[in-house]
């Protein structure tokens, strides 16, 4: 056999070596920005930073992990060490027992308290988290206050429950659920060893598809809704338009691709215009997975989640049947991470896991106050929609949504560390800019911290990564009653 070893040799001194030889990795201080040369986005569905990671301190404790501030589930908190500290379970105002169903959700004097709960069931129907429904989760009474109070997720999920067929919780509990490390020890494992923040929101006060325009070009360009069946595409320019001018190779990878017809119908890349000039650009799944293998993954990648398999973590929709099962998606997203951890992809990449938005479950903290992507205001709302009648300072573009969970996974990511910088989704869209020198699309990504402090260079603490528990499937799944 020929013994001649040979390399391909990146920036700042990253190797890739065939035949007899493994790379030698990066030394100590060798290492930089440049040494990420394929940046990785995924964002599941409709999943609250609470209603998945507020129990992560108790996982803490229970792993031998050590103690740090991060602002989860209050009860879940030490007695002492770092703030936040133990507090009680937070609460919701519910519906009010005298007035069932048919009637609307009341909530008065009479109205019990519904307390954070560990959900048993992997699947819940779905609570949700459009323009109207984040703002009154904002402030029931008042949606259009600067001031929240965060008291109208249960009311929110009881109202929907009871104006929609086949729904069981017609009394929004299901809105202050949560699940542990118990439920979905991958993500657990994963947030716990790498990095993660407790300040990572999604980009708008709405629901799915204004956040995933927000995702691929910094804003949503007036939407607060889906563009409308028949609506023309969105003319802004994405990240991918951006990467294409300056010759940085980039793919969308669809999950789901074999479902639609025509295939990229299921890519949130074709509510834009342009999404028709690069069909050689979106792919299966299962090609990223090959690229991964033979190491020929692209500059940056956008990951779709199977909306239509199930696989995308949301939660039940129709007909009482059980979909969305959290475990099951945990699952395919772990064959993914798993697949590039394993590779000779993984030296140079960053996979940076996270949700479109909140899907209307609780959360203590609320969104805050940001930068009008582009000075458009919100163009699509209907006759009785919130900020129709009245306006307040969440009535326009200037407020980030709900917090979401993040897990910043590479060679270079902290160890267990816990960001409190306060950042949207559109963060990930500053990484690639700055990574490779292109401009910010709007004043929203420009805005954004480029998430470095999520890296050491230094000491590129996961040369070597770990090894993460089997993510399990075998979870009950049930809709027809809590928890």
């Amino acid at each position: 056999m020929n013994s001649k070893i040979f390399s391909l040799v990146f920036p700042a001194g990253l190797c890739l070596v065939a035949v007899l030889s493994g790379c030698r990795g990066l030394g100590k201080g060798d290492a930089n920005l440049q040494s990420i040369n394929h940046i990785i986005f995924m964002a599941q569905e409709n999943r609250g930073f609470e209603h998945y990671f507020g129990a992560i301190r108790q996982y803490w404790a229970e792993k031998g992990i050590a103690d740090q501030s991060f602002d989860g589930l209050p009860q879940f908190n030490p007695a002492s060490g770092a703030a936040p500290l133990r507090g009680p379970a937070p609460s919701n105002p519910g519906c009010d027992p005298a007035f069932a169903p048919p009637s609307d959700c009341v909530h008065d004097s009479n109205s019990p308290a519904v307390t954070s709960f560990h959900m048993q069931s992997m699947c819940i129907e779905n609570p949700s988290p459009s323009w109207n429904e984040s703002h009154v989760s904002w402030n029931l009474n008042d949606p259009v206050s600067g001031t929240p109070t965060l008291d109208g997720f249960v009311w929110v999920a009881g109202h929907d429950a009871r104006n929609e067929p086949g729904f069981t919780d017609v009394n929004g509990l299901r809105a202050m659920s949560y699940y542990d490390g118990g439920d979905l020890p991958y993500y657990y494992f994963m947030a716990s060893n790498f990095a993660t923040s407790d300040r990572w929101f999604s980009p708008v006060m709405s629901r799915t598809q204004p956040n995933r325009m927000y995702s691929l070009a910094a804003t949503s360009a007036g939407h607060a809704y889906p563009i409308p069946p028949g609506g023309s595409a969105l003319s802004n320019k994405t990240i991918f338009d951006a990467l294409q001018a300056a010759g940085i190779s980039w793919k969308v990878y669809v999950t789901d691709l074999r479902y639609a017809k025509p295939p990229v119908n299921d890519s949130a890349f074709t509510m834009f215009a342009s999404s028709t000039k690069y069909p050689k650009n979106i792919v299966p799944v299962s090609q990223f997975l090959t690229d991964v293998a033979n190491g020929t993954l692209p500059s940056v990648s956008y990951i779709d989640p199977g909306y239509d398999s199930g696989l995308d973590e949301h939660p039940g929709l129709e007909n009482n049947e059980p979909t969305g099962n959290v475990q099951a998606g945990a699952a395919f997203v772990s064959s993914l991470i798993n697949a590039l951890m394993g590779s000779v992809s993984w030296q140079d990449s960053v996979f940076i896991l996270t949700y479109d938005e909140y899907g209307g479950f609780y959360d203590h903290v609320p969104p805050q106050h940001t930068v009008s992507p582009d000075g458009i205001k919100p163009s699509d709302l209907m006759p009785r929609d919130i900020c129709t009648y009245s306006t307040g300072p969440t009535c326009d573009f200037v407020y980030t949504g709900y917090r979401v969970p993040l897990i910043v996974i590479s060679p270079f990511s902290r160890k267990n560390y816990v960001s409190h910088t306060v950042m949207d989704y559109t963060a990930w869209l500053k990484l690639v800019e700055t990574r490779f020198g292109i401009p910010s699309l709007t004043q929203r990504d420009a805005a954004q911290p480029d998430m470095t402090e999520f890296f050491d260079f230094q000491n590129i603490p996961w040369q070597t990564p770990p090894t993460p528990p089997k993510q399990p499937v075998t979870g009950p799944c049930y809709l027809d009653h809590l928890p």
